[in-house]
């Protein structure tokens, strides 16, 4: 009953989100609710969230710290080289945005952490896609899938969990993985160019200057006409034509929205009063410093970016009021996110107390046919796509990794391959609402959960069988 209840939940939870019947955070917080009256411990429904929170708490709490150290870093320029560097790379050409997306988060994804991955990336890209009109769900999509490959890295996460569990070493884990891996990252690549040609094909090719320009012409029509047009702009560069969705704010030439939507290019914008070109190495220093004491566990993550957004704030803006204002700047994507990881806590925490991912779990691993002993490694690839999306990676590699890998020494298949084999669903799980990273991606590109989630799973899906065909291919799996 456990099994079946557990699995109607997370499908009523994903169905009512990608529906748009309900909110992410309402669901994350009801649905859980309800089922756990449904198992009849609703009396302890209490304790269930407190666990959840208690665990995510730390979570929760880096992420808040660091939004406002990178946003304060977005709005003092230390990214702007950055989107200008690509600018430049890209020159306005949708393909090559996308194709620079991925490539951005990958390089980004080196750090190990997917917040701060998807921080970096947003706060580069999200102008240019907005500027030009691409759809943002294609940016989130393919930033996830790239972090999901890199996630694989030792210092991510999930190796280190397959090493712990298993009793191996990480190095002996990863290092057979990385030719599988490189097909899986060069995958995204392929698919990034794919889905940039069809945003070529639906935008065409603009320079920069050719943007702004038809922008500027725009706002000059529209204050014309007193604001009674629909903002449609028809821009035809190599016999393309496309039509915005007149939804966006007028933009003027340096780059700042005319009716104050924070939604213009503001990375470009180089008369913005928040700049300090005069700190920009020590900005750019200090996020070198926090990103390397991150990797070398110098301090817990929490307290290093606690820390680093005290000091960049008492820096770069030694005026109370001005830090207030900088504080108020983000307070919005700040409650979004820790709002929704709070929210997860509830999710998870119910799943957990009540039992529910215990018995999922166990389903899974009895329904696997005795004849597919010898082929576990391939099994625990396959299994790892749905069970990575729909639980945490502690729930995965602590709690059902083992029992595969047991199942597979029974019929010959080494722990190593059986750990190997384990981080094929990563790419999928970076999408999973279980992830707080991900509500950092969908939060600051100002996407739906729900739409994210039906761009994003078949891709990463076949990312991950991208990688599990190519580790099978290699011998590795």
């Amino acid at each position: 009953m456990l099994t079946i209840l557990g699995f109607a939940m997370i499908a009523t939870f994903l169905v009512l989100i990608m529906m748009k019947k309900m909110s992410p955070i309402a669901a994350l917080v009801l649905i859980p609710a309800l089922f756990c009256v449904f198992v009849g411990k609703g009396a302890k429904l209490g304790d269930y969230v407190l666990d959840g929170v208690t665990d995510l708490a730390p979570t929760a709490a880096m992420l808040m710290f660091a939004i406002v150290y990178f946003g304060v870093m977005i709005d003092v320029g230390l990214f702007d080289p950055i989107v200008r560097g690509i600018l430049k790379f890209c020159k306005a050409d949708p393909m090559r945005i996308v194709v620079g997306t991925a490539l951005l988060a990958a390089i980004v994804s080196l750090d190990g952490d997917g917040s701060t991955t998807f921080m970096i990336t947003v706060s580069a890209m999200y102008p240019l896609y907005k500027r030009l009109k691409m759809s943002l769900v294609v940016m989130t999509g393919v930033a996830a899938m790239a972090n999901g490959v890199m996630n694989t890295l030792p210092w991510g996460g999930p190796t280190a969990r397959a090493a712990t569990a298993l009793k191996l070493d990480a190095s002996d884990i990863f290092v057979p993985m990385i030719p599988a891996l490189l097909v899986g990252l060069a995958f995204v690549f392929v698919l990034s160019y794919v889905l940039g040609v069809r945003e070529r094909r639906r935008l065409g090719v603009l320079t920069l200057d050719d943007v702004l320009e038809e922008e500027k012409e725009t706002e000059t029509v529209l204050v014309g006409a007193g604001g009674s047009g629909d903002g449609k702009v028809s821009m035809r560069k190599g016999g393309t034509a496309a039509a915005g969705s007149g939804t966006d704010a007028p933009t003027s030439a340096t780059g700042t929205a005319a009716s104050g939507d924070d939604d213009g290019f503001q990375g470009l914008d180089p008369n913005r009063p928040t700049l300090r070109p005069r700190l920009y190495w020590f900005n750019a220093l200090l996020t070198v410093g926090l990103l390397t004491a991150m990797i070398m566990e110098w301090l817990p993550i929490p307290v290093l970016f606690l820390i680093g957004a005290a000091l960049v704030l008492s820096v770069n803006f030694p005026h109370i009021p001005d830090q207030k204002a900088r504080l108020a700047a983000h307070a919005d994507n700040v409650l979004n996110v820790s709002g929704m990881v709070f929210a997860a806590a509830v999710f998870t925490g119910v799943l957990q107390g009540t039992g529910m991912v215990d018995h999922m779990a166990k389903w899974m691993v009895d329904v696997i046919p005795a004849s597919m002993g010898p082929h576990m490694a391939l099994v625990t690839g396959i299994l790892s796509l749905p069970l990575t999306y729909f639980m945490s990676n502690d729930g995965f590699y602590f709690g059902v990794l083992p029992v595969l890998a047991e199942a597979g020494a029974a019929h010959g298949v080494t722990p190593l391959e059986m750990a190997r084999a384990s981080l094929v669903g990563q790419p999928l799980h970076m999408s999973s609402p279980l992830v707080p990273a991900v509500y950092v991606l969908v939060g600051m590109a100002k996407v739906e959960f729900g739409d994210h989630t039906r761009f994003v799973v078949k891709w990463a899906a076949l990312t991950c069988l991208v990688i599990l065909g190519a580790g099978m291919l290699f011998g590795i799996i």
